[in-house]
């Protein structure tokens, strides 16, 4: 009779034992983590490279989205101001230079406010607000009682009315600010030279309270308007520059690039009151 042994088991691997590949670790799990990095830091990058399109202003960005931005037909544009060359070639002929490091700004320093310098008996203020407001209410003694503003800046729409505590609602901006003004080549300059700039109609805008006070001194690198009316103001900007012989920096000059790029055609502006 035949004895048959009990065959005998092959023992257990222990657990941690290798068993052809290593436990717990996928062979895709260790490139998740670097993927997530990759797809992060070419989302930075694209975002810094779209807004530095817009001239870091995100306001810009969205509305190249979604169409934002709307042509503003200004009263300074439709008051038989003279127009020469593109503000483009204008451009090319303004000093590029690192701003005046002096101090010494202060708004008297440009004399009184709203001076009277083309002599029609209107101060300055009355003049550009019956310049760029629309159904206007005048008094006989050239004040504007009241009228409606379209802000280029922003589009918003301004009911304005004279008084102690409305009348603030619709500031007179300088297109080219008057400390930006001073540090660009006014600091040397007489004060009557310093008022005629501080109230050439060319360098003077009705504007809202809030895109006023929000511009406040900003240059073309730090401060842009709604996209509807950048060709405009900055072809502002660069005529009074010009005009009264000012610098830019390297930094309004690429801003105010970017923005030509799509305007080519977009005209300079003549100022009546600049000397040469």
């Amino acid at each position: 009779m035949a004895i048959f042994k009990k065959a005998r088991r092959a023992p257990r691997l222990p657990a941690s034992g290798f068993t052809g590949k290593r436990r717990g670790v996928s062979s895709s799990s260790g490139y998740k983590p670097t993927l997530a990095i990759i797809l992060l830091v070419l989302l930075l990058v694209t975002g810094a490279l779209w807004l530095r399109s817009h001239n870091w202003d995100l306001r810009a960005g969205f509305e190249s989205i979604t169409g934002g931005g709307r042509p503003v037909s200004t009263g300074f544009a439709g008051s038989g101001v003279e127009t020469y060359s593109t503000a483009s070639q204008v451009l090319e002929t303004i000093t590029v230079a690192k701003p005046y490091s002096g101090g010494g700004y202060k708004r008297s320093a440009f004399g009184q406010a709203w001076e009277d310098i083309d002599g029609n008996g209107c101060d300055q203020r009355n003049d550009i607000l019956a310049r760029d407001l629309t159904d206007l209410d005048l008094s006989k003694n050239c004040k504007v009682l009241s009228g409606t503003l379209t802000d280029p800046y922003t589009t918003e729409i301004i009911s304005f009315r004279r008084g102690e505590k409305t009348s603030e609602a619709v500031p007179i901006d300088h297109v080219v600010a008057l400390s930006n003004a001073w540090s660009s080549g006014a600091w040397q300059w007489s004060l009557t030279e310093r008022t005629l700039i501080a109230n050439d109609p060319l360098n003077l805008q009705a504007a809202g309270q809030f895109s006023n006070t929000t511009k406040s001194n900003k240059d073309a690198a730090s401060w842009l308007p709604q996209t509807g009316y950048r060709c405009e103001y900055v072809a502002r900007q660069i005529s009074v520059k010009a005009a009264y012989h000012l610098t830019i920096t390297s930094a309004e000059k690429r801003a105010m690039q970017g923005v030509l790029a799509t305007c080519p055609d977009q005209p300079a502006y003549r100022s009546s009151f600049a000397r040469g």
